[in-house]
């Protein structure tokens, strides 16, 4: 069985955006979803902003990013999320 480490990228929609709220909120996505959240952290872009990496295990027979990558563009807050980083773990 294998497992693909997704790294997403979320910009919030502010500098005043909650990072701690939009954090709970995806790690509550990414859990319905089956997946499971390995790292969080922040990254500084510009002039206060930052944005979330999150890395995710995800079971390879779940079929594909593209719906949880869709779940978690609804998060409230979010401006933006790109996958930046995919790579298959065997284990």
């Amino acid at each position: 069985m294998g497992f693909v480490l997704a790294t997403f990228k979320f910009m919030p929609e502010t500098v005043d955006t909650d990072l701690d709220n939009v954090k709970n909120e995806v790690e509550d996505v990414i859990s319905k979803f089956g997946a499971k959240t390995e790292k969080v952290d922040r990254e500084p872009v510009a002039f206060g902003l930052n944005a979330l990496i999150v890395v995710v295990s995800i079971d390879e027979n779940k079929g594909g990013l593209d719906p949880l990558e869709d779940q978690l563009r609804n998060v409230e807050g979010v401006e933006s999320v790109e996958v930046t980083d995919v790579r298959r773990a065997i284990g």
